[in-house]
C-alpha cells in the first residue's frame, strides 16, 4: 500500500547557513530558561537538516568521509556541547564555536541545492536530543567509533560523540527497497570500523521502524567486515524489537546486540519534568500525569470500548492529561523545534476563530491546551435540525481554514501522485483500479494548497453541553507521517462526506458554506477527484496498520472494509 511519504524541501545550502547563523546569537540574547533551551535545539535540528542535506550530496553513490561531510559533523557536535551544557545547568550559552564552525562549514564550495528531509522522530514521535545524551552517558565507558544514519542520525551521532567522548563520527545512508536496505561504504571507511580494534562501534538512529533494516544493513556491513558482535551497539530511539517485516538475521542479531535507550518516559515523565514544565503554564497540579496516548483517550470520551473507533496505534502523538487547580489540560506533543512553533501559532488562531480549545502554550515540543470533557459527535442519532448545525458549524470551520491557513505549492503530493496512490491501493485490494475523475495534469493549476485538518471524523467533534462543536486534534495531520500533506480544501471536503455520512444535499449545502466562507467557490471537478484519493489513503493506512496484528487489527480491519466498500462503489 502507497501510504507514507518523505518531507523533502529543495534549498539553497548558503540561505539555510544564513538563516542560521543569524538565529545563533538572537539565542545567546534570550533569558537563561526552558524557552531558550528549546530555542537552541531547534538551531541543532536546522543544523542537523543542512548538514544531511550536503553530506547526501557530497556522497550520491558511495557512503565516505568528505570534507563538507567532515565540517557538518564538527558544526553539529559543537552544538550539541551546548545543548547538553545548558540541559545540565542551564546555566550561559556563547554563539562563537557554533557560528564559527558554521562559517568554517559555509567557507567551503556548496552545491546551490540540496535536498532537506524533515527529521521525523523530532517532528511525530517525541524523540528528544536530551535522551541520546543520557544513553550515552548510561552506556559503559571506553573508547568507540560513533556511525550516525541520515537523516536524524546525523544529530543524534553527534550527540552520542559529544556524551561519550567519542571522535568525530561519520554517517551513512543506507539506500533501496524501505524493507530491505543495503548499504555501500568506501573501504577507507570500513577499514576505519575494522582498525578500531577493542573499542565498541555505535550505530546510531531512530527507530527502528517496520524492518530495522537501516540498522541491519550498518550492522551486516560491520559483521561482513569482521567487526565482532560484542563489539557492535546501538542506540535506538525505543526498546522494543523489530517490527513485522525484519529479516530472521537481523531479528535474531537485534535480541544479542547491546542497545542503550533513554525514551521521552525515562527523560521528562518519571522525575516530573514535563508535569513541572506544564505547571509553570497552568499552576500546580493536583495529582500526575494521565497518559491518554495509544488510544487511551478513546476510554475518557466512550463508555465501553465497544464504541471505541480505529486507532493507528504506532502512529499517534504522545498525549497527556494534566490536572490542575485551573482546570483540566491536554499536553500533546507537537514536535521541537519550528514544528512546535508552527503548531501554536496554528492552534492560537484556531482557538480565536472559536473552534478549537484554549490554548495555555508551548513547552519545549508539547502543546498544552484545554481539556474538553465533551461527547464525540454521534451523526446517526442527529435529527433534521441538528445535521443543518452540524454542516454549517463543519463549512464554516472548512471555510476558515481555507481562508487563513493557505500553503504553498511546494507542500503536499502532487494530483499525479495521488492517483499513483489510488492506483496501487485500490488493484491491491480491490483487484482492479477505480476510475479517478479528471485528468490530474488539468486539475493540477487549478489546486489552491491548504493546511488540511485531514480528520473530520465524526468523535473528532465534541459536542459541549451548549451544542457548539469543537473541533479535537486539528493543528498537524497536514504534516503528519504521510504522502498527503497539504492539499486542496476539497480534500476535507471528501473526507467530511465519508466520516460524517453526509448525503449528496449535504454534500452540496457543505461545499456551498465553505466555498462562502473561503472567499473562493468549491472547484466540483477537484471534489470528485479527491473523494478516491481520500478514500484510498484510508484503506492504505488502516489497512498497513491491521497488517501489524496486535489488540487493534479487527477494528483496523473493519474500517480498512469500509473504506474498500465505498471505493469499490466508485
Amino acid at each position: 500500500m502507497l501510504v507514507f511519504g518523505d518531507r523533502v524541501r529543495v534549498r539553497d545550502p548558503r540561505e539555510a547557513a544564513g538563516e542560521l547563523a543569524t538565529r545563533l546569537p538572537e539565542i545567546e540574547r534570550m533569558e537563561p530558561g526552558l524557552a531558550r533551551h528549546a530555542a537552541l535545539v531547534g538551531a541543532f535540528l536546522e543544523a542537523g537538516e543542512l548538514v544531511q542535506g550536503l553530506t547526501d550530496r557530497a556522497s550520491e553513490t558511495i557512503d565516505a568521509r568528505t570534507a563538507v561531510g567532515e565540517a557538518g559533523m564538527r558544526l553539529l557536535v559543537t552544538i550539541a556541547d551546548a545543548i547538553d551544557a545548558s540541559w545540565s545547568s542551564a546555566g550561559t550559552y556563547a554563539a562563537g564555536p557554533a557560528t564559527a564552525a558554521l562559517a568554517a562549514l559555509a567557507a567551503l564550495r556548496l552545491p546551490d541545492t540540496i535536498e532537506a528531509r524533515r527529521a521525523e522522530g523530532y517532528a511525530f514521535y517525541a524523540v528528544y536530543p536530551e535522551a541520546y545524551l543520557a544513553a550515552a552517558r548510561a552506556a559503559p565507558p571506553g573508547p568507540r567509533r560513533v556511525i550516525g544514519i541520515r537523516s536524524i542520525g546525523a544529530g543524534l551521532a553527534a550527540l552520542v560523540a559529544t556524551a561519550t567522548g567519542a571522535p568525530l563520527p561519520a554517517t551513512v545512508r543506507p539506500r533501496g527497497d524501505p524493507l530491505h536496505r543495503s548499504l555501500d561504504v568506501a573501504p577507507a571507511l570500513i577499514a576505519e570500523w575494522v582498525a578500531a580494534g577493542a573499542a565498541r562501534v555505535a550505530i546510531v538512529d531512530e527507530g527502528p521502524g517496520l524492518s530495522g533494516s537501516s540498522f541491519g544493513a550498518v550492522a551486516d556491513r560491520l559483521e561482513d567486515a569482521g567487526v565482532p558482535i560484542e563489539h557492535i551497539e546501538c542506540f535506538p530511539s525505543h526498546r522494543g524489537e523489530l517490527g513485522p517485516a525484519a529479516s530472521a538475521r537481523h531479528r535474531e542479531r537485534w535480541r544479542r546486540l547491546a542497545r542503550h535507550v533513554v525514551d521521552v518516559d525515562a527523560l521528562l515523565l518519571r522525575d516530573g519534568t514535563l508535569a513541572r514544565w506544564i505547571a509553570s503554564l497552568v499552576g500546580p497540579l493536583v495529582q500526575p500525569l494521565e497518559d491518554l496516548s495509544a488510544g487511551r483517550w478513546r476510554a475518557k470520551h466512550f463508555r465501553s470500548s465497544a464504541e471505541w473507533p480505529a486507532c493507528v496505534v504506532s502512529q499517534e502523538r504522545r498525549k497527556l492529561l494534566a490536572h490542575a487547580r485551573s482546570g483540566t489540560w491536554l499536553a500533546r506533543f507537537v514536535g521541537l523545534g519550528r514544528d512546535g512553533e508552527r503548531a501554536l501559532a496554528r492552534a492560537r488562531v484556531l482557538h480565536r476563530a472559536g473552534f478549537t480549545p484554549e490554548v495555555a502554550g508551548l513547552c519545549h515540543g508539547f502543546l498544552v491546551e484545554r481539556w474538553i470533557a465533551a461527547t464525540p459527535l454521534a451523526t446517526a442519532r442527529l435529527d433534521r435540525t441538528h445535521r443543518r448545525r452540524m454542516i454549517e458549524r463543519v463549512g464554516r470551520y472548512l471555510g476558515f481554514r481555507a481562508r487563513t491557513l493557505g500553503a504553498g505549492p511546494e507542500h503536499g503530493a502532487a494530483l499525479d501522485r495521488l492517483a499513483e496512490m489510488v492506483r496501487r491501493n485500490a488493484t491491491l485490494a480491490l483487484g482492479a483500479p477505480p476510475i479517478v475523475r479528471g485528468s490530474p495534469a488539468a486539475l493540477a493549476p487549478r489546486v489552491h494548497r491548504v493546511e488540511i485538518d485531514g480528520r473530520l471524523h465524526a468523535w473528532e467533534w465534541l459536542e459541549c453541553d451548549d451544542g457548539t462543536l469543537v473541533k479535537a486534534d486539528a493543528l498537524d495531520h497536514h504534516a503528519a507521517h504521510d504522502l498527503i500533506g497539504c492539499q486542496d480544501i476539497t480534500w476535507d471536503l471528501a473526507g467530511a462526506a465519508v466520516e460524517l455520512e453526509l448525503s449528496g444535499a449535504e454534500q452540496q449545502r457543505l461545499a456551498a458554506i465553505t466555498g462562502e466562507t473561503g472567499g473562493r467557490a468549491v472547484d466540483p471537478e477537484l471534489l470528485a477527484f479527491a473523494r478516491p484519493c481520500y478514500l484510498a489513503f484510508q484503506l492504505g493506512r488502516h489497512a498497513l496498520a491491521a497488517a501489524t496484528g496486535g489488540d487493534e487489527a479487527t477494528r483496523l480491519q473493519a474500517a480498512a472494509e469500509r473504506y474498500a466498500g465505498q471505493l469499490r462503489a466508485i
